[in-house]
């Protein structure tokens, strides 16, 4: 059954930093709607030899030490749970942005980077893109150590292992590109699957049995 995107349910005064549209991409999007959850504690820093700033890197986050909510601390995502799928409208150009603006948004209401796993279809993420410059095994190494959020091209998606929250940004890229990133979301998503790009798209193919 085609989806409907999700009014906005996060109230102005809740809103967490815009990150800001390269030139010439589109109009704002939906923001969305990721739960409460505890806060997330600082940000590690990764050991081994220094390395210049990635370009799209954040700066550590203070925030309070992690308390349960009434229904406790959050469980841990798995391959089999069926998560909440929410659509972002956006086109190819404003996919990335969005989706960059809903991992702010998610790190704002308590989730820890490591919760975070985000898939492109086109140009891979600026920080995706200097970490594969020290080699794949040390971009890989990222991933394993599980502590910040991660970026990865369709095309090697289905390496990564499952995380509470897959944000897909269909920035561009081949159809194939399309079917393969939102299949490997769904099956690596625990509890919320953002997905931001054309709603028709989208349907499309979450509507073929993705």
């Amino acid at each position: 059954m085609p989806l409907i995107p999700e009014e906005p349910q996060i109230h102005e005064k809740a809103q967490g930093p815009r990150a800001t549209p390269a030139s010439g991409r589109t109009a704002p999007t939906p923001r969305p709607v990721p739960g409460p959850r505890p806060a997330a504690p600082p940000r590690p820093g990764r050991p081994g030899p220094v390395r210049p700033t990635p370009p799209a890197q954040r700066a550590p986050r203070d925030t309070a030490a992690a308390k349960p909510g009434p229904s406790g601390p959050a469980a841990p995502a798995t391959a089999a749970a069926t998560p909440q799928i929410q659509l972002i409208p956006a086109t190819p150009d404003g996919a990335l942005d969005a989706a960059e603006e809903a991992v702010d948004l998610l790190l704002d209401s308590g989730r820890t980077p490591g919760d975070l796993l985000v898939i492109t279809t086109g140009d891979p993420h600026p920080w995706a893109a200097h970490e594969l410059s020290f080699g794949d095994a040390a971009y890989w190494a990222q991933h394993d150590a599980g502590d910040d959020v991660f970026y990865a091209d369709a095309a090697v998606a289905d390496r990564a292992a499952s995380r509470a929250v897959v944000v897909v940004a269909l920035n561009g890229g081949p159809e194939a590109a399309d079917v393969t990133a939102l299949g490997v979301a769904h099956s690596r998503a625990g509890a919320l699957l953002i997905v931001c790009g054309d709603p028709q798209r989208i349907n499309s193919v979450l509507g073929a049995g993705v």
